[in-house]
Formats: structure tokens, sequence, C-alpha cells
């Protein structure tokens, strides 16, 4: 999903679990008002919500908002065009034979 290596680093140690919007603010080094803009123009980007109305974002969560923030500062997209960007390369990714063996590997070893 992301692609420049800085990414890629920032990408490789988020460990699996849940991450308030200021853990989320310290990885990204984004303030958090720009995570909940971005909530707001990219339907992809949907943090779970606690009972307490907290975001609870997880590992894929972070890795969506490396990718827009990749997008949008170092490729110069625009907003418009960096949702475009993330529909196409879902389409994409949908159809790959290679994300989808990942995807059943992973599955597998969690049922294992």
């Amino acid at each position: 999903m992301l692609q420049n290596s800085e990414n890629k680093e920032q990408r490789d140690i988020i460990p699996d679990k849940y991450f308030c919007i200021g853990e989320v603010s310290k990885i990204t080094h984004l303030p958090p008002y720009i995570l909940r803009f971005w909530e707001t123009q990219f339907k992809e980007l949907r943090p779970q919500k606690s009972r307490g109305g907290h975001r609870r974002y997880q590992k894929k969560d972070v890795e969506l908002v490396l990718w827009i923030k990749n997008l949008l500062y170092e490729k110069k997209f625009t907003i418009n065009g960096a949702r475009k960007e993330l529909r196409d390369r879902q389409r994409k990714d949908w159809l790959d034979p290679l994300i989808i063996k990942k995807e059943l590997q992973e599955t597998l070893q969690i049922l294992e």
C-alpha cells in the first residue's frame, strides 16, 4: 500500500493493537485535527470508536494514514486526486493474486 521507503519503515514498526488519536499523531507526525479532517474526506479512513466516542485506530488505519500522507505531502496529490488514487489502487489490489494469496495465508495463520 505505501510506496516510499520512509513510510515502509514506519509501517513495519507499527504493532498490531489499537491506537488513540494522540498515538497515531505521534507515529505519523500529523496533528490530530488533520487526522479528524481526513476522516471526513476519505471514506476508507473510518477508525472504530469506543463507547465513550474515542477513536480506536487499527494498524490498517495507521497504514492508510501514512499512505494518504505520502500522496498529499510527497507526491503533491490534491485531496480529490488522492481519493481517486485510493479507489484505483483498491480495485487493483482486489484483483491482485499476490495480495489475495497473502490475505489467505494470514487468515490460515489465524485459524491455526
